[in-house]
């Protein structure tokens, strides 16, 4: 075998061995700057895309013992692999499909099993492990959360977030009212009719 291609065998080899799923996609009728900007998104969220001779792969595949799946790989083919989910890769390749028309999922493997193109799509809307455990979580502190809302109304109806009782000045009740008021005319009225001392 040339020491080149067996060099570029080996590459594949290693990026197959060391990520748990392989996608497979046809890129054609991508530009050049569509195809560089699929790439940039998929190494945002921890995939590769590899672009290599379809038969450098098929051997690659078969030396690292993964599911044949070479009659899948003819045309112009991308190879996606990554240290991440599958489901953040297959939701990139969704999404840009789904903007520029392209490109296409054809096939993937995942452990040992071999996913066709509706698998992939279907696998692209299930929420991350990230989305799925913030969602168990809401979802474990929600009854918490109510609890403490119906406590603190229990204790603290008017929402107050003293802890400590503020004093309040009673006001004075209308009779005791009245009287403070009445009682300052009639004090002038008398001081009025008292002669003053000569």
């Amino acid at each position: 075998m040339n020491p080149d291609k067996k060099i570029i065998i080996n590459g594949l080899l290693d990026r197959v061995n060391a990520s748990p799923y392989l996608i497979v996609i046809d890129y054609t009728g991508l530009t050049v700057q569509q195809f560089t900007e699929l790439r940039n998104r998929l190494d945002t969220g921890g995939a590769k895309c590899t672009v290599a001779k379809n038969s450098y792969m098929r051997k690659a595949l078969a030396e690292a013992g993964m599911p044949d799946i070479g009659a899948d790989l003819t045309g112009q083919m991308a190879y996606v692999m990554g240290d991440a989910e599958v489901f953040s890769a297959a939701k990139v390749i969704k999404n840009f499909e789904k903007e520029f028309k392209k490109p296409e999922m054809k096939v993937g493997i995942l452990g040992n099993a071999v996913l066709d193109a509706s698998a992939l799509k279907s696998i692209a809307d299930i929420p991350s492990r990230e989305a799925v455990l913030s969602q168990l979580l809401a979802t474990i502190l929600e009854p918490a959360t109510r609890i403490a809302r119906v406590v603190q109304n229990k204790f603290n109806p008017d929402g107050d977030d003293s802890s400590s009782p503020k004093e309040e000045v009673a006001p004075a009740s209308e009779p005791e009212a009245a009287a403070v008021v009445a009682e300052a005319p009639a004090a002038e009225a008398e001081a009025a009719t008292t002669p003053a001392a000569e």
